[in-house]
């Protein structure tokens, strides 16, 4: 399966809720995994700079991929690219 890179910035809402980021995050994956069983995650990282987190993960094509990023912005991210 092809590999993909998705760089993800908080909106500020979700940033400032450092107690509740964790909680937060599990969401996000559960949600993946509900709408996109078929991806893989490869390594999850927290960044300093511009960008919140950085995810490696694997999907069949580029619609899933896409799909990713888009359950990311509708659960919070400012920015997913």
């Amino acid at each position: 399966m092809p590999t993909y890179v998705l760089m993800t910035k908080l909106a500020p809402e979700i940033a400032q809720r450092m107690k509740e980021r964790a909680a937060i995050g599990e969401e996000w994956r559960k949600k993946v995994k509900e709408l996109c069983p078929e991806v893989k995650f490869i390594c999850h990282y927290a960044l300093l700079g511009p960008y919140d987190f950085l995810d490696i993960y694997e999907a069949p094509n580029e619609e899933v991929a896409a799909k990713v990023s888009m359950i990311s912005l509708a659960m919070g991210a400012l920015k997913a690219e």
